[in-house]
């Protein structure tokens, strides 16, 4: 055996299985946002729902799990092995390790099944004075409670003297088991298994907090909680930090940055939705209480100190003067398909307005290509941001169309983060993340590739070549049916 000595800990980060494509975005943000130093002892794998890294301090652990809300919890890693025979051999071995550094074994496929922790972790988590449990989790496998009262009671030979205490223990020892992510090809035996301490719990219990389902003032596209938080924690939204959500509809994203600290702003072309006057979204609501708003949202969260307002604005001729600087925009510019997209103009040629009209004059509006809105975006972040900071956006495409190098793109901003939400068969949107990296800002005024992809009209064309596709599939099936129906009664009648 080698050793190797270590002065940082040994974790283990374990996720939900959700949202796999935007974990390595969430958690990459929050550590650079952070400061946070970390070495992966193993390179992480999308397809399983676990990190092994190496970090500073418990502090360090506690700062990522108060941000991630693709987090489960975190660990302190004692023992690791692929089988539960062997990770109890190395805890036991563990107990004799004095070296005060982990010793491993040999490594097969890059993974040592020979992990020895220093026996001080052990020691000084179990003190006769503390308090403990033990919980045994596993992933694509249920197990009884009576399976994992025997597991836990495989753990015998710990130094654990203090009394059992199933709620609030002063330490809680975690057991997990990794069977894949299959459900339709579970294994026998686990391909995974780890034993340590649990140091933190990530920030899932957010997803219901702000649920849509409890929100006081919602629309037909509000942010989904839980992508709305991933949204603040991609654009390093931190206390203090000045946000604006230039298509701000219901105002889900102020909710989450609001919630991380900042002081939000919002705008929208859609004066009945910033006034809480569109037609309720929920069934069976006839009309909007008087206070439904996005005012009335951070007011139910607690957070409406950070209110500063939303201003009804067409973006492409937005009123902000130059100079200003936002630390962040996170924004879900309307697609065209459930909400409009519309600015103010005129078809008509040589329209004027005269003076006795003007007063009370309500301008017409013009379709607002997607096209123009990102090249709007882009130059607006490019102007708007302060440096280093971000720009995160949704973006709408057929999915098999989708090159990446085709994505909306400025010379002031880097792509930083890309991450895809599939929708149906036919349609995607991937979650943008722009880092401004200079201040010197050219004369854009449109994006070279914004007009590569016309979403909605792709989207509405193959949504109904796939459904004539599907209509006359179902009437060949029909047809074919009825044939061997008839066939068949002539058999019967001859």
């Amino acid at each position: 055996m080698q050793e190797e000595h270590k002065m940082w800990r040994r974790y283990l980060m374990w996720f939900a299985h959700e949202h796999m494509d935007f974990r390595h975005a969430e958690m990459y943000s929050i550590i650079s946002l952070l400061n946070i130093p970390v070495k992966f002892v193993e390179k992480p794998c999308v397809q399983k729902p676990y990190w092994i890294v190496e970090l500073p301090s418990e502090d360090c652990v506690r700062k990522i799990a108060s941000r991630s809300v693709l987090l489960k919890n975190c660990i302190e890693l004692w023992s690791r092995a692929r089988t539960e025979v062997q990770l109890h051999d190395n805890l036991k071995k563990s107990l004799n390790n004095s070296t005060g550094s982990w010793v491993l074994g040999e490594k097969k496929d890059g993974i040592s099944d020979t992990c020895l922790c220093p026996k001080e972790l052990i020691e000084s988590s179990l003190s006769p004075k503390k308090t403990f449990k033990v919980d045994v989790e596993t992933f694509c496998k249920h197990f009884t409670m009576k399976e994992k009262v025997e597991k836990i009671e495989k753990f015998s030979y710990l130094p654990m003297r203090g009394p059992v205490k199933l709620r609030n223990p002063d330490v809680t020892l975690a057991y997990l088991e990794f069977y894949g992510v299959d459900p339709n090809d579970v294994p026998e035996k686990p391909y995974d298994v780890f034993f340590g301490k649990w140091i933190a719990d990530g920030q899932r219990d957010l997803i219901q907090v702000h649920s849509l389902k409890k929100r006081q003032f919602i629309g037909n596209t509000s942010m989904d909680a839980q992508l709305a938080i991933i949204m603040a924690n991609q654009a390093q939204v931190k206390l203090g930090d000045m946000v604006l959500d230039p298509f701000v509809g219901s105002g889900s994203l102020l909710v989450a940055a609001a919630h991380f600290g900042a002081y939000v702003w919002g705008s929208d072309i859609d004066y009945l939705m910033l006034h809480g006057r569109t037609r309720p979204t929920r069934v069976g609501q006839k009309i909007r209480t008087k206070d439904e708003s996005i005012r009335g949202n951070m007011r139910q969260y607690g957070t409406e100190a950070r209110y500063l307002d939303v201003v009804v604005s067409d973006f492409s001729l937005h009123n902000w003067k130059p100079g200003l600087k936002f630390d962040a925009i996170i924004t879900d510019p309307p697609y065209g398909v459930r909400e409009p997209t519309e600015k103010i103009g005129i078809e008509k040629e040589n329209y004027t307005l005269s003076e006795h009209h003007l007063p009370n004059h309500v301008p017409s509006k013009v379709e607002y290509g997607l096209s123009h809105i990102y090249s709007d975006l882009l130059n607006f972040a490019a102007t708007y941001l302060e440096m280093g900071r971000r720009l995160v956006c949704w973006f709408p495409l057929v999915r098999e169309e989708y090159q990446e190098e085709q994505l909306p793109s400025h010379p002031c901003l880097k792509l930083v983060g890309n991450s895809e939400q599939v929708i149906s068969k036919l349609a995607a949107r991937r979650l943008l993340t722009y880092e401004k990296i200079t201040d010197d800002v050219p004369n854009m005024p449109l994006d070279p590739n914004a007009g590569v992809h016309n979403f909605r009209e792709k989207y509405f064309t193959m949504g109904e070549s796939t459904r004539r596709e599907r209509k006359e599939k179902r009437a060949g099936e029909v047809a074919a049916y009825l044939a061997a129906k008839m066939a068949a009664s002539r058999t019967d009648a001859t």
